[in-house]
């Protein structure tokens, strides 16, 4: 197959991957979410299991005026859509479907280039965040600036501990290297993942830069029409991102039972992303908010030791037993 051509099909992949994936979970959230709380309104917009609510929220927002306050600083505040949902399109490109070729692009330096990329979306919360000229905005920002830079060391030490265990920073030589009792090994490290990756998205129950019952919307406040359905857009990217580097790091990625991981990789792969998303909607659920306070106890008293000690035992671990 001519370069040409393969660097083309994996483009368009990756970007229906970008466009499709996300507009799926935002309708799953609306379902399961209907059922789990008894909402009526979302099962029965279009018909047949409410298929058309996804659509009526799409329309709705094309419809919106698009408004930009007096205050604003107008090009920052224009900006900021684009530097929320880039840095998760980029992380896409790397994470890998299956064995082989299935994968955007395959780098030695994967998770390194992941994590990286991943610190970008706190510069677009604190840009909309003084951009808006908005008080319930900037008190947004200052707390999501608080939020994610913190979260950020728990995140990156429990995936360190994983390419730790693997002896490798390429996504692929991780799924590679993983052995189905790294659920038990790895458990620890796969919990802070899993909470810090739920902060790093904003998501309930750790969503207080959004917080819309203090704050209307937080850094969100001012967006209307298309911006704001980009940033929603973002924010269910970042659930299917959380979810994708979750199953690669600690659930095996495309290794699945039968034997037939060639054939079948990339729907195991998707199977396990799958429920992943199902557990991030479901913990909107279930919990309540977080307070500022228990949001930052949580990270520095809880989620920030175990991570350390399980990079301890694993470094131990690799040293003794392999």
């Amino acid at each position: 197959m001519p370069l040409w051509l393969d660097l083309t099909i994996r483009i368009v992949a990756v970007l229906a991957a970008f466009l499709v994936l996300p507009l799926i979970v935002g309708q799953a959230e609306h379902k399961v979410m209907a059922h789990m709380q008894g909402r009526l309104g979302p099962m029965y917009a279009g018909g047949f299991h409410g298929w058309a609510q996804l659509v009526a929220d799409g329309v709705k927002f094309v419809q919106k005026e698009e408004v930009v306050p007096r205050g604003a600083d107008r090009p920052v505040f224009q900006l900021v859509p684009a530097i929320a949902l880039l840095p998760y399109l980029l992380v896409l490109l790397v994470i890998p479907l299956g064995p082989g070729d299935l994968v955007g692009q395959h780098l030695d330096i994967g998770l390194f280039f992941v994590l990286a990329v991943l610190s970008v979306p706190v510069m677009g919360v604190l840009m909309a965040a003084w951009s808006s000229a908005n008080k319930y905005s900037l008190l947004g920002g200052v707390r999501g600036g608080a939020q994610l830079l913190g979260y950020e060391l728990p995140f990156v030490l429990a995936a360190a501990s994983v390419a730790m265990a693997a002896g490798t920073l390429s996504l692929p030589g991780i799924v590679e290297a993983w052995e189905p009792w790294w659920l038990l090994w790895q458990l620890p490290a796969l919990l802070v993942f899993f909470i810090a990756g739920l902060a790093e998205i904003k998501r309930p129950p750790l969503d207080t830069p959004i917080a819309d019952t203090e704050l209307v919307f937080g850094y969100k406040t001012e967006y209307t029409g298309l911006r704001f359905a980009f940033l929603m857009l973002s924010e269910y990217v970042g659930i299917v991102v959380v979810a994708a580097l979750t199953t690669v790091l600690f659930l095996g990625g495309w290794q699945g039972p039968f034997g037939l991981d060639d054939q079948l990789g990339w729907l195991w792969t998707l199977l396990k992303i799958a429920a992943v998303c199902f557990v991030i909607i479901w913990m909107r659920v279930t919990f309540p908010r977080l307070r500022v306070d228990q949001l930052q106890r949580l990270c520095w008293l809880v989620l920030v030791p175990v991570a350390l000690g399980q990079l301890v035992l694993t470094a131990a671990v690799r040293l003794v037993v392999m």
